[in-house]
């Protein structure tokens, strides 16, 4: 089952949501859903669960900062990134207070999107109100904890957190050893391979069924990656 990320984008220029669909899907860490209206927006954000929505403004039946308001009153904390054609500081004040966690104004290149998506996810994951699909568990960084179906939990270290957290974002590719303890650990000169190996080994005992068949955290030449 594809764990990738879910965008939902709410937007009835049907050209510009083909471009973007198009544009995010090449980067296979992404899902992409849509809807043309506010109304269609806020149901598919309530029954998809979406972990990023892009919002017009322009919406023929509602106008996108009452529908971003709706969505925050109805509990969804996912990132909002608000899309428009207007370009004042009012408008972009009314966006973030009706709980925009962006405001991206059109024209726009895809690369600075992307890189406002990417910051987004990065924050979101920060926050205590994250959580992710992570195999058979809910992935909740900001307690350091994995949660199982049947709602048992496992405790993790920050380290063990950390590396989570990063081979999660890589979508499913293998991030390199040196990347993990650069990303982990920083610039430590006392640490080494072995470190991230041991780390990895006790991460294993914690979330696999079988430790020794690994299925959800593989080893790779150079690196690991999460079978997602």
């Amino acid at each position: 089952m594809s764990q990738n990320r879910k965008i939902l984008i709410i937007e009835d220029d049907t050209l510009l949501v083909e471009e973007l669909s198009e544009q995010l899907l090449m980067h296979e860490e992404f899902d992409v859903i849509s809807a043309e209206t506010a109304s269609a927006g806020l149901a598919a954000a309530k029954s998809e669960a979406p972990d990023l929505i892009l919002l017009d403004i322009g919406l023929p039946d509602q106008d996108g900062r009452e529908t971003c308001r709706l969505m925050r009153k109805a509990g969804i904390t996912t990132p909002i990134i608000i899309l428009t054609g207007a370009d004042s500081d009012a408008d972009t004040i009314l966006g973030l207070e009706a709980g925009a966690s962006d405001y991206v104004t059109k024209p726009f290149r895809f690369g600075v999107l992307l890189a406002r998506i990417r910051t987004r996810f990065r924050q979101y994951e920060m926050t205590e109100s994250a959580q992710f699909n992570l195999g058979g568990y809910q992935f909740k960084p900001s307690v350091k904890t994995l949660v199982r179906d049947d709602q048992s939990k496992i405790r993790l270290t920050e380290k063990e957190t950390n590396i989570l957290r990063l081979l999660l974002r890589a979508g499913g590719e293998t991030v390199a050893r040196d990347k993990l303890l650069e990303e982990v650990w920083g610039y430590n000169a006392q640490v080494t391979t072995h470190t991230l190996e041991t780390h990895v080994y006790r991460l294993r005992q914690k979330i696999e069924d079988d430790p020794s068949n690994s299925e959800l955290l593989i080893t790779e030449a150079g690196g690991y990656r999460l079978n997602i």
